[in-house]
Formats: C-alpha cells, structure tokens, sequence
C-alpha cells in the first residue's frame, strides 16, 4: 500500500465513479480497477460493492477511507514541514482553467510565480471553467480559475482577477440562423441558442431570457466549454451568449466566422478569479501562489 494506491481509492470513495476517477487520476480503467483490487487483497476485505449502476463503499471501505484521508493528510503534513525547512520551495502544484484562460490570464501570474519559485513544477489541466470550483473541492485541482458563482461555497476562497464581459455572437456567413437575427426585429423566441450547460454564462442567459420574455427558448444543444460553443456558432447552428475573452482568443478561422451582435442589454458582466480551499491556504506552495494575486482578501 502506497501513497499513490490511497490516493486513487480516496477519490474512488468520493467519486464513486470508476470512469470519473481514472479520468480525473491519469489513469485507465483497467489499471485503476487493479490497483483497487490489490489493495482489496492486501486487505483481505471488498472496499466497493460494484454493480452496472453504481460504486459503494463496504465497511472495511469505511474504515480505509478514514485511514487514507488521516494518512494523506500527515502525508501533506510532512511534506510542508521538510519544504519549509528548504530555503527555496519545491514539489507540484496542481491547477484548472480553461483553455481562453490558459491563454488570456494565467501567463502573468504564473510568470511571476515560476521567477520566485523555480524548483516548483507546474501540473495543468484544462477544461470547462465551470467545473473549477468542483475540482478544487474535490482536491483533482489545488487551484482552480473560475467565473465567480452567485453562491461561493463556505470553504472556498476567490481572488477576482478580471472582470469578462459577455458579447452575444452569430454566424457571419449565409445561413438560416443568419438570416433570422438580421431582421429589423428579430424574434428571439424562434433563434436557436447553443448554451453552456453551467456555470455564470448560463445565469446569465438564463436572466437574459426573461428579461426579453423568451419563455420557451429553442435549443439547439447545450455544450460542456465556451470554446466548444464558439466553434458550433461558427458552423451556423445557432447564436451564443459568450464571454468576450473567449471570442478574442478563437483562433482565426473560427473568429471570422462569427459576428457580434448589439442585442446584449441588461447582462452584467462576471468576476474571473482564482479558488482555492480555505483550509489549504496554510500550505506553502498554495500560500505563496495566493500571495501573488492582486486581490486576495475576498
């Protein structure tokens, strides 16, 4: 039983979802599938009880989950205390953005954290920024950049890095969508949106809708990432609410694809900022990245 093998079971226990945590640990389902069943026979005891359905914890899975989690937190523990004595700091710091934001906001933080901090390595994972929140808190990320939600989670910190106003967009070449927003008044009611299926951009088009009395919106597809729906709106299947960061960091062949259109009264704009778990801020390498945001007091 190693580091690593508590790992992979803790996220299992939380995640309950074999696929989930081989995607989220680096792994294949097969080799996640054996490292659980050596643990398994380490044990002497099932952990899970598997079906086509779901992934439950048995009792002994009980007790090695409260096991892993003490055991991984002394782990963490010790860890900090040896970099603390190290007069420069090291190890892994895991983070989550998306991929706009990868290119528009991380560089100048992170630029400035790598020129203090050279022996940290830097662990990137990219996808859906608004899923950031969960993967902090689900600890597959330590730091995650995230539109602000309307309802912070208690045990989660935010700096506000940016403010992204949002740009309703359309296909610019010849298509039915086309021709529909570029009526003298445009029946909104009847253009399909292709939307974000969370985060602040589908609260926003959500208000969006009521506020121009679109009960009944059509939807063309509901799409996991902003760059993904840029791409669809490209194609001509429907028209966006978008963060404008987004659109400016399209490359060129799908930007002059798209327009923007003027009909975006009433929708404020959102904070772009980076989470973290309150409880983590104690650990150095986490500290110092958050000492070196602009607004770290929220």
């Amino acid at each position: 039983m190693d580091i690593r093998d508590l790992k992979l079971f803790l996220h299992l226990a939380q995640s309950c979802h074999f696929g989930r945590t081989s995607k989220a640990m680096h792994v294949s389902p097969s080799t996640l599938s054996r490292q659980i069943q050596r643990l398994e026979e380490q044990l002497g005891h099932p952990l899970f009880v598997r079906d086509n359905r779901s992934v439950k914890l048995t009792q002994a899975g009980e007790h090695l989950k409260q096991f892993a989690q003490q055991t991984l937190l002394q782990y963490q523990q010790l860890q900090h205390a040896l970099n603390q004595q190290s007069p420069s700091l090291s190890g892994e710091l895991h983070l989550f953005c998306s991929v706009t934001a990868a290119y528009s906001h991380l560089p100048e933080v992170l630029d400035k954290f790598r020129a203090l901090h050279p022996l940290v390595e830097i662990k990137l994972t990219t996808g859906d920024a608004a899923d950031a929140v969960e993967k902090v808190e689900t600890h597959e990320a330590d730091l995650g950049i995230a539109g602000k939600p309307e309802r912070l989670p208690d045990n989660v910190r935010f700096a506000k890095i940016g403010e992204i106003p949002l740009v309703l967009i359309a296909p610019s070449l010849p298509c039915a969508v086309r021709s529909m927003v570029t009526e003298a008044e445009p029946d909104w009611s009847t253009v399909p949106f292709i939307l974000p299926e969370h985060g602040p951009s589908r609260k926003r088009i959500e208000l969006w809708f009521r506020r121009h009395n679109i009960n009944n919106p059509v939807i063309y597809a509901t799409v996991s990432g902003h760059e993904a729906i840029v791409s669809m709106v490209a194609l001509g299947c429907g028209i966006a609410l978008i963060p404008s960061v987004v659109v400016d960091n399209s490359p060129e062949p799908v930007r002059s694809r798209i327009s923007q259109l003027d009909n975006i009264s009433m929708v404020e704009p959102f904070e772009l900022g980076v989470c973290l778990l309150s409880k983590r801020l104690s650990e150095p390498l986490i500290k110092a990245f958050w000492e070196l945001l602009p607004d770290n007091s929220i």
